[in-house]
């Protein structure tokens, strides 16, 4: 099996070397609004084609583009027609109350972790109107750990957990992020 992915993860870090950063950032702000496609993968893949540094830079950036534009479509295409039918369904209005008051912390604490699903977050967060400066605060500091979980364990899942300095910054970068979100929502009155 190896011999046969080698090759292909070869080509593909060559292509995104060959098209230069627009290349990374297309694949990222695809991936946020096609639920579907793996983050992981394709921030590996800048990570692999880039280099760290700028591999996390580009894939943090992109993905909160890409969730940026997700939030406006599902705002602009499907907000008004789940509102309107919420009223219609109790229980629909239930959840859309529920979401409307997930505080600044959680939110953060959901995007931050690796297996949240973005899209639906950034539809849910889209669709009920959530305030933009709440969303995209929300969004620069959880981005932080996923990218830079995906990219560490998408360069070499053995190696990043194995390593415990790997792991060990993951778990600081999460707490980090929460502790911020605190902050934050405390200084801005986001709750």
């Amino acid at each position: 099996m190896s011999e046969f992915l080698t090759p292909i993860i070869s080509q593909i870090i060559e292509l995104l070397k060959q098209y230069g950063f627009l290349s990374g950032c297309f694949i990222i702000v695809l991936e946020s609004m096609i639920p579907i496609l793996p983050l992981g993968v394709f921030v590996a893949f800048n990570f692999s084609a880039f280099g760290i540094f700028w591999g996390f830079i580009l894939s943090y950036v992109s993905t909160i583009i890409g969730c940026l534009i997700a939030y406006f479509l599902s705002n602009k295409m499907l907000g008004i027609y789940i509102n309107k039918k919420s009223k219609e369904h109790q229980k629909l209005e239930k959840i859309i109350t529920k979401l409307k008051k997930i505080r600044f912390p959680n939110l953060v604490l959901i995007i931050a972790l690796p297996f949240t699903p973005a899209f639906l977050v950034n539809i849910s967060a889209g669709i009920i109107k959530m305030d933009l400066k709440k969303f995209i605060l929300a969004l620069a500091i959880g981005k932080i750990s996923i990218v830079y979980f995906w990219g560490m364990v998408g360069k070499s899942l053995i190696d990043s957990l194995g390593d415990v300095k790997t792991v060990f910054l993951i778990l600081i970068s999460l707490g980090f992020s929460y502790l911020l979100s605190r902050l934050i929502s405390k200084k801005m009155n986001l709750e």
